[in-house]
Protein backbone atom coordinates (compact mmCIF):
# COMPACT_ATOMS: atom_id res chain seq x y z
CA UNK A 1 0.00 0.00 0.00
CA UNK A 2 1.63 3.32 -0.88
CA UNK A 3 -1.56 5.67 -0.18
CA UNK A 4 -4.12 5.32 2.59
CA UNK A 5 -7.69 5.08 1.26
CA UNK A 6 -10.25 6.92 3.64
CA UNK A 7 -13.57 6.71 4.34
CA UNK A 8 -14.85 10.31 5.82
CA UNK A 9 -18.14 9.48 8.06
CA UNK A 10 -20.04 12.47 8.31
CA UNK A 11 -19.92 15.33 5.42
CA UNK A 12 -20.85 18.27 7.52
CA UNK A 13 -18.73 21.20 8.45
CA UNK A 14 -15.71 19.19 9.66
CA UNK A 15 -16.25 16.02 7.13
CA UNK A 16 -16.73 18.52 4.43
CA UNK A 17 -13.39 20.12 4.95
CA UNK A 18 -11.55 16.80 5.86
CA UNK A 19 -12.96 15.93 2.23
CA UNK A 20 -11.64 18.80 0.60
CA UNK A 21 -7.86 19.22 1.44
CA UNK A 22 -7.92 15.41 0.79
CA UNK A 23 -9.25 15.65 -2.95
CA UNK A 24 -6.57 18.36 -3.30
CA UNK A 25 -3.63 15.82 -2.39
CA UNK A 26 -2.54 17.78 0.37
CA UNK A 27 -1.67 14.44 1.79
CA UNK A 28 0.44 13.19 -0.20
CA UNK A 29 0.15 9.36 0.87
CA UNK A 30 -4.00 9.42 1.58
CA UNK A 31 -7.70 9.34 -0.99
CA UNK A 32 -10.92 9.90 -0.17
CA UNK A 33 -12.52 7.20 -1.69
CA UNK A 34 -15.84 7.02 0.30
CA UNK A 35 -18.10 9.19 2.12
CA UNK A 36 -21.35 8.47 4.04
CA UNK A 37 -23.83 10.69 5.37
CA UNK A 38 -27.88 10.54 6.24
CA UNK A 39 -28.18 14.26 4.23
CA UNK A 40 -28.52 13.10 0.32
CA UNK A 41 -27.67 16.55 -0.52
CA UNK A 42 -24.45 16.02 1.60
CA UNK A 43 -23.74 13.06 -0.49
CA UNK A 44 -24.20 14.75 -3.70
CA UNK A 45 -21.98 17.65 -2.06
CA UNK A 46 -19.49 15.03 -1.31
CA UNK A 47 -18.91 14.11 -4.99
CA UNK A 48 -18.56 17.15 -6.34
CA UNK A 49 -15.66 17.48 -3.94
CA UNK A 50 -13.81 14.57 -3.68
CA UNK A 51 -14.73 13.31 -7.40
CA UNK A 52 -15.41 9.65 -8.16
CA UNK A 53 -16.28 8.26 -5.13
CA UNK A 54 -18.54 5.70 -3.62
CA UNK A 55 -21.27 6.99 -1.49
CA UNK A 56 -23.41 5.67 1.98
CA UNK A 57 -26.63 6.52 3.35
CA UNK A 58 -25.30 4.53 6.35
CA UNK A 59 -22.26 5.02 8.01
CA UNK A 60 -22.23 0.96 8.89
CA UNK A 61 -22.10 0.13 5.05
CA UNK A 62 -18.71 2.23 4.33
CA UNK A 63 -17.09 0.53 7.01
CA UNK A 64 -18.32 -3.15 5.36
CA UNK A 65 -17.77 -1.78 1.86
CA UNK A 66 -13.83 -2.65 1.50
CA UNK A 67 -13.64 0.29 -0.26
CA UNK A 68 -11.38 2.01 2.40
CA UNK A 69 -8.42 1.46 4.91
CA UNK A 70 -9.14 3.72 7.29
CA UNK A 71 -11.76 6.05 8.54
CA UNK A 72 -12.36 9.72 9.66
CA UNK A 73 -15.15 9.75 11.82
CA UNK A 74 -16.59 13.44 11.87
CA UNK A 75 -20.11 12.48 12.87
CA UNK A 76 -21.83 14.38 16.35
CA UNK A 77 -20.56 13.45 19.22
CA UNK A 78 -22.35 10.59 20.60
CA UNK A 79 -21.22 8.88 17.35
CA UNK A 80 -17.57 9.15 17.46
CA UNK A 81 -17.17 6.44 19.82
CA UNK A 82 -20.11 3.93 18.04
CA UNK A 83 -18.65 4.50 14.27
CA UNK A 84 -14.99 4.50 16.01
CA UNK A 85 -15.27 0.70 17.69
CA UNK A 86 -17.68 -0.88 14.57
CA UNK A 87 -14.71 0.30 12.07
CA UNK A 88 -12.17 -1.10 14.51
CA UNK A 89 -13.81 -4.27 14.13
CA UNK A 90 -13.57 -3.95 10.54
CA UNK A 91 -10.26 -3.88 10.91
CA UNK A 92 -9.95 -0.74 9.88
CA UNK A 93 -7.61 2.08 10.97
CA UNK A 94 -9.68 5.22 12.89
CA UNK A 95 -9.09 8.66 13.40
CA UNK A 96 -11.81 10.52 15.25
CA UNK A 97 -12.96 14.02 15.39
CA UNK A 98 -12.96 15.85 19.09
CA UNK A 99 -14.25 15.25 21.77
CA UNK A 100 -13.45 11.15 21.73
CA UNK A 101 -17.25 11.08 22.98
CA UNK A 102 -19.42 12.48 25.42
CA UNK A 103 -18.75 10.31 28.69
CA UNK A 104 -16.35 8.42 30.09
CA UNK A 105 -17.66 5.18 30.17
CA UNK A 106 -18.34 5.22 26.06
CA UNK A 107 -15.02 6.33 25.51
CA UNK A 108 -13.35 3.89 27.58
CA UNK A 109 -15.16 1.04 25.96
CA UNK A 110 -13.58 2.57 22.22
CA UNK A 111 -10.12 2.49 23.63
CA UNK A 112 -9.93 -0.89 25.11
CA UNK A 113 -11.66 -2.35 21.33
CA UNK A 114 -8.89 0.27 19.48
CA UNK A 115 -6.15 -1.78 21.75
CA UNK A 116 -7.57 -5.23 21.02
CA UNK A 117 -7.60 -4.44 16.99
CA UNK A 118 -4.36 -4.04 17.12
CA UNK A 119 -5.06 -1.11 14.63
CA UNK A 120 -4.01 3.20 14.28
CA UNK A 121 -5.92 5.15 16.66
CA UNK A 122 -5.76 9.36 16.21
CA UNK A 123 -7.98 11.75 17.33
CA UNK A 124 -7.95 15.39 15.45
CA UNK A 125 -6.49 17.56 18.12
CA UNK A 126 -4.93 19.90 15.40
CA UNK A 127 -3.77 22.48 18.08
CA UNK A 128 -0.90 20.15 19.39
CA UNK A 129 0.37 21.02 15.84
CA UNK A 130 0.71 24.52 16.68
CA UNK A 131 4.67 25.27 17.12
CA UNK A 132 3.88 27.18 20.27
CA UNK A 133 2.04 24.86 22.45
CA UNK A 134 5.24 22.17 21.32
CA UNK A 135 7.49 24.94 22.45
CA UNK A 136 6.14 25.58 25.93
CA UNK A 137 5.61 21.98 26.62
CA UNK A 138 9.32 20.93 25.66
CA UNK A 139 10.40 23.77 28.20
CA UNK A 140 7.97 22.26 31.13
CA UNK A 141 9.49 19.14 30.41
CA UNK A 142 12.84 20.21 30.24
CA UNK A 143 12.58 21.61 33.84
CA UNK A 144 13.83 25.31 33.69
CA UNK A 145 10.29 26.40 35.24
CA UNK A 146 10.94 23.48 37.54
CA UNK A 147 7.92 21.85 39.56
CA UNK A 148 4.42 23.05 38.70
CA UNK A 149 3.38 25.43 41.12
CA UNK A 150 0.14 27.08 39.68
CA UNK A 151 -1.91 26.60 36.28
CA UNK A 152 -4.28 29.22 35.00
CA UNK A 153 -6.30 29.49 31.65
CA UNK A 154 -8.93 32.04 30.50
CA UNK A 155 -10.02 31.12 27.63
CA UNK A 156 -12.74 33.55 26.52
CA UNK A 157 -12.57 33.99 23.06
CA UNK A 158 -14.73 31.45 21.80
CA UNK A 159 -17.52 34.01 20.91
CA UNK A 160 -20.91 32.58 19.65
CA UNK A 161 -23.80 34.52 18.68
CA UNK A 162 -27.84 33.57 19.23
CA UNK A 163 -28.26 33.06 15.22
CA UNK A 164 -25.28 30.05 15.71
CA UNK A 165 -27.33 28.41 18.16
CA UNK A 166 -30.73 29.02 16.60
CA UNK A 167 -29.56 27.35 13.45
CA UNK A 168 -31.23 24.12 15.14
CA UNK A 169 -30.29 20.66 14.71
CA UNK A 170 -27.69 18.71 17.12
CA UNK A 171 -25.91 21.26 18.93
CA UNK A 172 -26.26 22.75 22.20
CA UNK A 173 -28.46 19.87 23.84
CA UNK A 174 -27.71 17.24 25.90
CA UNK A 175 -29.12 14.16 23.71
CA UNK A 176 -27.85 15.70 20.59
CA UNK A 177 -24.75 16.97 21.81
CA UNK A 178 -24.19 16.38 25.35
CA UNK A 179 -22.85 19.91 26.20
CA UNK A 180 -21.66 23.12 25.30
CA UNK A 181 -18.68 25.52 25.43
CA UNK A 182 -16.99 22.14 26.87
CA UNK A 183 -17.86 20.00 24.45
CA UNK A 184 -17.92 22.00 21.72
CA UNK A 185 -15.62 24.83 21.69
CA UNK A 186 -12.54 23.47 24.73
CA UNK A 187 -12.09 19.84 23.69
CA UNK A 188 -8.91 21.28 22.15
CA UNK A 189 -7.86 23.65 25.25
CA UNK A 190 -8.77 21.34 27.83
CA UNK A 191 -6.30 18.32 25.94
CA UNK A 192 -3.85 21.17 25.58
CA UNK A 193 -4.28 22.19 29.29
CA UNK A 194 -3.37 18.33 30.24
CA UNK A 195 -1.24 18.04 27.46
CA UNK A 196 1.22 20.45 28.63
CA UNK A 197 0.61 20.94 32.55
CA UNK A 198 -0.29 16.77 33.30
CA UNK A 199 -3.64 15.72 34.51
CA UNK A 200 -5.25 17.48 37.49
CA UNK A 201 -6.49 14.83 40.58
CA UNK A 202 -9.34 16.66 40.96
CA UNK A 203 -11.98 19.21 40.20
CA UNK A 204 -14.81 21.30 41.70
CA UNK A 205 -16.23 23.86 39.11
CA UNK A 206 -19.20 26.59 38.97
CA UNK A 207 -20.84 26.32 35.67
CA UNK A 208 -23.83 28.46 34.34
CA UNK A 209 -26.85 26.88 31.69
CA UNK A 210 -28.68 28.87 29.07
CA UNK A 211 -27.05 32.18 31.08
CA UNK A 212 -26.09 34.28 28.20
CA UNK A 213 -27.92 32.22 25.22
CA UNK A 214 -30.96 30.24 25.40
CA UNK A 215 -29.92 27.14 25.46
CA UNK A 216 -29.93 24.31 27.73
CA UNK A 217 -26.61 23.32 28.02
CA UNK A 218 -23.46 25.16 29.87
CA UNK A 219 -22.19 28.52 28.26
CA UNK A 220 -19.84 29.88 31.26
CA UNK A 221 -17.17 28.22 32.67
CA UNK A 222 -15.22 28.29 36.23
CA UNK A 223 -13.28 25.46 37.34
CA UNK A 224 -10.32 25.12 39.88
CA UNK A 225 -8.10 21.54 40.03
CA UNK A 226 -5.58 20.21 42.06
CA UNK A 227 -2.82 18.53 41.05
CA UNK A 228 -1.05 14.76 42.58
CA UNK A 229 1.75 17.63 44.11
CA UNK A 230 -0.46 20.18 45.36
CA UNK A 231 -0.30 22.42 42.74
CA UNK A 232 -3.47 24.38 41.71
CA UNK A 233 -5.13 25.27 38.82
CA UNK A 234 -7.96 27.66 37.75
CA UNK A 235 -10.20 27.29 34.38
CA UNK A 236 -12.24 29.91 32.97
CA UNK A 237 -14.24 30.00 29.71
CA UNK A 238 -17.75 31.15 28.11
CA UNK A 239 -18.96 32.08 24.67
CA UNK A 240 -20.18 35.22 25.34
CA UNK A 241 -17.03 37.25 25.83
CA UNK A 242 -16.47 40.46 23.16
CA UNK A 243 -13.40 40.52 23.00
CA UNK A 244 -12.59 37.56 24.40
CA UNK A 245 -9.15 36.68 25.81
CA UNK A 246 -6.88 34.01 25.17
CA UNK A 247 -4.00 33.78 28.33
CA UNK A 248 -1.75 30.91 29.77
CA UNK A 249 -0.17 30.86 32.48
CA UNK A 250 2.09 28.26 34.26
CA UNK A 251 3.87 29.40 37.41
CA UNK A 252 6.55 26.97 39.09
CA UNK A 253 9.53 26.95 41.62
CA UNK A 254 11.71 29.38 38.97
CA UNK A 255 9.17 31.92 37.61
CA UNK A 256 6.40 31.84 35.03
CA UNK A 257 4.94 31.33 31.55
CA UNK A 258 2.60 33.40 30.16
CA UNK A 259 1.58 32.02 26.51
CA UNK A 260 -0.81 34.82 24.89
CA UNK A 261 -1.17 36.28 21.08
CA UNK A 262 0.69 33.82 19.90
CA UNK A 263 4.39 34.79 22.28
CA UNK A 264 5.57 33.13 24.72
CA UNK A 265 7.23 35.05 27.75
CA UNK A 266 9.41 33.11 30.59
CA UNK A 267 9.39 35.38 34.04
CA UNK A 268 13.21 33.55 34.65
CA UNK A 269 13.82 33.39 38.77
CA UNK A 270 17.79 34.56 39.55
CA UNK A 271 17.22 31.42 41.72
CA UNK A 272 13.63 28.42 42.41
CA UNK A 273 11.24 30.24 44.90
CA UNK A 274 11.91 27.42 47.68
CA UNK A 275 15.66 28.26 48.15
CA UNK A 276 15.32 32.15 47.72
CA UNK A 277 12.81 31.65 50.83
CA UNK A 278 14.82 29.88 52.87
CA UNK A 279 17.99 32.12 52.70
CA UNK A 280 16.02 35.13 52.55
CA UNK A 281 16.24 37.21 55.92
CA UNK A 282 14.94 40.84 55.54
CA UNK A 283 11.63 40.91 55.53
CA UNK A 284 10.20 41.66 52.22
CA UNK A 285 11.64 41.38 49.16
CA UNK A 286 10.95 38.75 46.29
CA UNK A 287 13.41 36.69 43.76
CA UNK A 288 15.39 38.62 40.68
CA UNK A 289 13.38 37.94 37.51
CA UNK A 290 14.17 37.98 33.81
CA UNK A 291 11.90 38.56 31.14
CA UNK A 292 12.74 36.21 28.32
CA UNK A 293 10.55 35.95 25.12
CA UNK A 294 11.36 32.52 24.12
CA UNK A 295 11.19 32.11 19.73
CA UNK A 296 8.94 30.16 18.06
CA UNK A 297 10.04 28.43 15.39
CA UNK A 298 7.60 26.61 12.28
CA UNK A 299 4.24 27.11 11.22
CA UNK A 300 0.76 25.41 12.65
CA UNK A 301 -0.59 22.26 10.16
CA UNK A 302 -3.58 22.01 11.74
CA UNK A 303 -5.93 19.47 10.13
CA UNK A 304 -3.73 18.66 7.40
CA UNK A 305 -1.14 17.63 9.92
CA UNK A 306 -2.86 15.29 12.00
CA UNK A 307 -3.98 13.60 8.91
CA UNK A 308 -1.12 13.47 7.32
CA UNK A 309 0.98 11.88 10.58
CA UNK A 310 -2.46 9.40 11.11
CA UNK A 311 -1.41 8.05 7.33
CA UNK A 312 2.18 8.03 7.95
CA UNK A 313 2.00 6.06 11.41
CA UNK A 314 -0.29 3.65 8.81
CA UNK A 315 2.42 3.08 6.29
CA UNK A 316 5.81 3.47 8.21
CA UNK A 317 5.08 3.56 11.59
CA UNK A 318 5.19 7.05 12.68
CA UNK A 319 4.93 8.31 16.31
CA UNK A 320 1.03 9.80 16.26
CA UNK A 321 1.48 13.37 17.47
CA UNK A 322 -2.19 13.20 19.04
CA UNK A 323 -3.02 9.44 19.93
CA UNK A 324 -6.85 8.19 20.13
CA UNK A 325 -5.99 6.80 23.35
CA UNK A 326 -5.74 10.29 24.89
CA UNK A 327 -8.66 11.31 24.48
CA UNK A 328 -10.58 10.27 27.56
CA UNK A 329 -7.78 12.72 29.48
CA UNK A 330 -9.71 16.03 28.53
CA UNK A 331 -12.85 14.26 28.55
CA UNK A 332 -12.19 13.06 32.50
CA UNK A 333 -11.83 16.95 33.00
CA UNK A 334 -14.48 18.36 31.00
CA UNK A 335 -16.94 15.47 32.99
CA UNK A 336 -15.94 16.12 36.27
CA UNK A 337 -16.20 20.00 35.72
CA UNK A 338 -20.06 19.08 34.79
CA UNK A 339 -20.39 16.36 37.51
CA UNK A 340 -19.04 18.42 40.18
CA UNK A 341 -21.86 21.04 39.14
CA UNK A 342 -24.56 18.75 39.03
CA UNK A 343 -23.64 17.60 42.88
CA UNK A 344 -23.42 21.20 44.57
CA UNK A 345 -20.04 22.06 43.41
CA UNK A 346 -18.53 19.55 45.20
CA UNK A 347 -14.72 18.56 44.74
CA UNK A 348 -14.86 15.32 41.98
CA UNK A 349 -12.05 13.05 41.91
CA UNK A 350 -10.56 11.67 38.48
CA UNK A 351 -11.05 10.03 36.61
CA UNK A 352 -14.58 9.92 37.36
CA UNK A 353 -17.44 7.46 38.45
CA UNK A 354 -18.28 7.14 35.05
CA UNK A 355 -21.46 5.42 35.98
CA UNK A 356 -22.60 8.02 37.50
CA UNK A 357 -22.28 10.77 35.17
CA UNK A 358 -23.45 9.00 32.43
CA UNK A 359 -27.28 8.18 34.79
CA UNK A 360 -27.18 12.19 35.31
CA UNK A 361 -26.47 13.04 31.47
CA UNK A 362 -29.20 10.60 30.66
CA UNK A 363 -31.39 12.68 33.12
CA UNK A 364 -30.50 16.00 31.13
CA UNK A 365 -30.88 14.22 27.60
CA UNK A 366 -34.38 12.95 28.59
CA UNK A 367 -33.68 9.31 28.57
CA UNK A 368 -32.57 10.16 24.91
CA UNK A 369 -29.22 8.97 24.80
Amino acid sequence: MDKVKIGIIGFGAMGSKHGKYLAEGVVKNAEVTAVADIDPARLEEAKKICGDIYTFDKAEDLIESGKCDAIIVSAPHYFHPVYAIKGFEAGLHVLVEKPAGVYTKQVEEMNAVAEKSGRVFGIMYNQRTDPVYQKVRDVIRSGELGEITRTNWIITNWYRSQSYYDQGGWRATWAGEGGGVLLNQNPHNLDLWQWICGMPKRVKSVVYYGKHRNIEVEDDVYAIVEYENGATGCYITTIADAPGTNRLEITGQCGKIVVEDGKIVFWKLSEPEPEFNRRYKKGLGKPECTKIEIPVEGKMTSHIGITQNFCDAILYGTELISPGYDGIKGLQISNAIHLSSWTGGDWVEIPVDGELFYNLLKERAGGKI
